[in-house]
Protein backbone atom coordinates (compact mmCIF):
# COMPACT_ATOMS: atom_id res chain seq x y z
CA UNK A 1 0.00 0.00 0.00
CA UNK A 2 1.26 3.28 -0.97
CA UNK A 3 2.30 5.56 1.75
CA UNK A 4 -0.04 8.61 2.55
CA UNK A 5 1.08 11.90 1.18
CA UNK A 6 0.39 14.51 3.99
CA UNK A 7 1.29 17.42 2.51
CA UNK A 8 0.67 18.39 -1.65
CA UNK A 9 4.01 19.72 -3.34
CA UNK A 10 4.73 23.19 -3.75
CA UNK A 11 2.73 24.04 -7.13
CA UNK A 12 6.12 26.12 -8.71
CA UNK A 13 4.72 26.40 -12.14
CA UNK A 14 1.57 28.34 -10.86
CA UNK A 15 3.58 30.50 -9.07
CA UNK A 16 5.86 31.74 -11.80
CA UNK A 17 3.15 31.89 -14.17
CA UNK A 18 0.94 34.00 -10.91
CA UNK A 19 3.89 36.30 -10.42
CA UNK A 20 4.59 36.58 -13.85
CA UNK A 21 0.94 37.31 -15.43
CA UNK A 22 0.46 39.91 -12.17
CA UNK A 23 3.58 41.79 -12.72
CA UNK A 24 2.95 41.88 -16.43
CA UNK A 25 -0.39 43.74 -16.26
CA UNK A 26 0.97 46.18 -13.46
CA UNK A 27 3.78 46.92 -16.05
CA UNK A 28 1.23 47.10 -19.06
CA UNK A 29 -0.89 49.55 -17.21
CA UNK A 30 2.27 51.24 -15.82
CA UNK A 31 3.55 51.57 -19.10
CA UNK A 32 0.52 52.31 -21.25
CA UNK A 33 0.17 55.64 -19.11
CA UNK A 34 2.88 56.63 -21.66
CA UNK A 35 1.35 55.03 -24.34
CA UNK A 36 4.14 52.07 -24.46
CA UNK A 37 3.67 47.93 -24.50
CA UNK A 38 6.35 46.13 -22.54
CA UNK A 39 7.54 44.76 -25.68
CA UNK A 40 8.81 48.67 -26.45
CA UNK A 41 10.16 49.31 -23.41
CA UNK A 42 12.14 45.95 -23.42
CA UNK A 43 13.37 46.36 -26.81
CA UNK A 44 14.37 50.45 -26.14
CA UNK A 45 16.14 49.54 -22.70
CA UNK A 46 18.17 46.49 -24.53
CA UNK A 47 19.17 49.06 -27.21
CA UNK A 48 20.43 51.69 -24.83
CA UNK A 49 23.06 49.40 -23.50
CA UNK A 50 25.01 49.97 -27.27
CA UNK A 51 23.94 49.87 -30.20
CA UNK A 52 22.88 46.56 -31.73
CA UNK A 53 21.85 44.29 -34.24
CA UNK A 54 18.16 43.43 -34.88
CA UNK A 55 18.78 39.46 -34.29
CA UNK A 56 21.18 40.55 -30.99
CA UNK A 57 18.38 42.82 -29.50
CA UNK A 58 15.98 39.68 -29.89
CA UNK A 59 17.78 37.49 -28.06
CA UNK A 60 18.51 40.37 -25.69
CA UNK A 61 14.78 40.93 -25.11
CA UNK A 62 13.58 37.21 -25.55
CA UNK A 63 11.16 37.96 -28.41
CA UNK A 64 11.45 35.94 -32.01
CA UNK A 65 12.86 37.64 -35.07
CA UNK A 66 8.69 38.53 -36.38
CA UNK A 67 8.15 39.98 -32.45
CA UNK A 68 11.03 42.30 -32.94
CA UNK A 69 10.53 42.97 -36.68
CA UNK A 70 6.85 44.57 -35.52
CA UNK A 71 7.98 46.05 -32.31
CA UNK A 72 10.89 47.90 -33.95
CA UNK A 73 8.66 49.32 -36.74
CA UNK A 74 6.49 50.73 -34.29
CA UNK A 75 9.60 52.82 -32.45
CA UNK A 76 10.92 53.85 -35.53
CA UNK A 77 7.46 55.19 -36.80
CA UNK A 78 7.13 57.08 -33.39
CA UNK A 79 11.12 58.30 -33.66
CA UNK A 80 12.22 56.33 -30.25
CA UNK A 81 14.30 54.07 -32.86
CA UNK A 82 16.03 53.74 -35.78
CA UNK A 83 17.88 51.46 -37.67
CA UNK A 84 21.59 52.32 -38.87
CA UNK A 85 24.29 50.45 -41.23
CA UNK A 86 26.73 49.01 -38.37
CA UNK A 87 29.94 51.02 -38.35
CA UNK A 88 31.53 47.69 -38.40
CA UNK A 89 29.57 45.49 -40.87
CA UNK A 90 28.35 47.17 -43.83
CA UNK A 91 26.39 43.95 -44.37
CA UNK A 92 24.48 44.55 -41.08
CA UNK A 93 22.46 47.27 -39.39
CA UNK A 94 22.24 48.23 -35.75
CA UNK A 95 19.61 49.68 -34.19
CA UNK A 96 19.87 52.78 -32.08
CA UNK A 97 17.30 55.14 -30.05
CA UNK A 98 17.06 58.25 -30.77
CA UNK A 99 17.32 60.71 -28.28
CA UNK A 100 13.61 60.82 -27.80
CA UNK A 101 13.52 57.34 -27.01
CA UNK A 102 16.11 58.00 -24.23
CA UNK A 103 13.67 60.94 -22.57
CA UNK A 104 10.84 58.03 -23.23
CA UNK A 105 12.77 55.62 -21.38
CA UNK A 106 14.20 57.39 -18.62
CA UNK A 107 9.92 58.13 -17.30
CA UNK A 108 9.89 54.66 -17.80
CA UNK A 109 12.46 53.13 -16.44
CA UNK A 110 10.69 55.22 -12.70
CA UNK A 111 7.56 54.22 -13.48
CA UNK A 112 8.80 50.31 -13.76
CA UNK A 113 10.79 50.91 -10.87
CA UNK A 114 7.43 52.02 -8.89
CA UNK A 115 5.88 48.54 -10.08
CA UNK A 116 8.77 46.31 -9.10
CA UNK A 117 9.38 48.51 -5.39
CA UNK A 118 5.25 48.38 -5.08
CA UNK A 119 5.92 44.57 -6.03
CA UNK A 120 8.22 43.75 -3.37
CA UNK A 121 7.46 46.56 -1.08
CA UNK A 122 6.73 43.67 1.74
CA UNK A 123 9.91 41.76 1.07
CA UNK A 124 12.93 42.77 3.21
CA UNK A 125 16.26 43.78 1.33
CA UNK A 126 18.21 40.90 1.90
CA UNK A 127 14.77 38.42 1.15
CA UNK A 128 14.51 40.69 -1.95
CA UNK A 129 18.36 40.47 -2.83
CA UNK A 130 18.03 36.24 -2.41
CA UNK A 131 14.96 36.06 -4.47
CA UNK A 132 16.37 38.15 -7.51
CA UNK A 133 19.69 36.69 -7.33
CA UNK A 134 17.74 32.88 -7.35
CA UNK A 135 15.66 34.14 -10.10
CA UNK A 136 18.68 35.68 -12.59
CA UNK A 137 20.55 32.21 -11.68
CA UNK A 138 17.98 29.61 -13.03
CA UNK A 139 17.07 32.16 -16.28
CA UNK A 140 21.17 32.15 -16.98
CA UNK A 141 21.20 28.17 -16.16
CA UNK A 142 18.54 25.61 -16.10
CA UNK A 143 15.49 28.01 -18.04
CA UNK A 144 18.01 29.68 -20.25
CA UNK A 145 16.48 28.33 -23.23
CA UNK A 146 12.71 27.68 -23.78
CA UNK A 147 12.33 23.16 -23.76
CA UNK A 148 10.98 21.76 -26.16
CA UNK A 149 9.84 18.28 -26.01
CA UNK A 150 12.08 15.34 -28.70
CA UNK A 151 8.45 14.01 -29.05
CA UNK A 152 4.87 15.54 -28.41
CA UNK A 153 3.56 14.03 -25.35
CA UNK A 154 1.18 10.63 -26.70
CA UNK A 155 -2.44 10.65 -25.49
CA UNK A 156 -4.20 7.13 -24.73
CA UNK A 157 -7.32 6.78 -26.43
CA UNK A 158 -10.27 5.91 -24.37
CA UNK A 159 -11.72 2.31 -24.90
CA UNK A 160 -15.59 1.94 -24.23
CA UNK A 161 -16.96 0.54 -21.80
Amino acid sequence: MPAKRTTPPVDLAMLLNQAAYAVGNRLTAALGELGISVRVYCALAKAAEGERTQRELAELAWMDKTTMVVTLDEMERRGLAERRLSPTDRRVRVVAITPEGRRLLAKADRLVQGVYDEVLGTVSAKERDAFVATLDRLVAGPLASPFHLEKPAVRRRRTAA
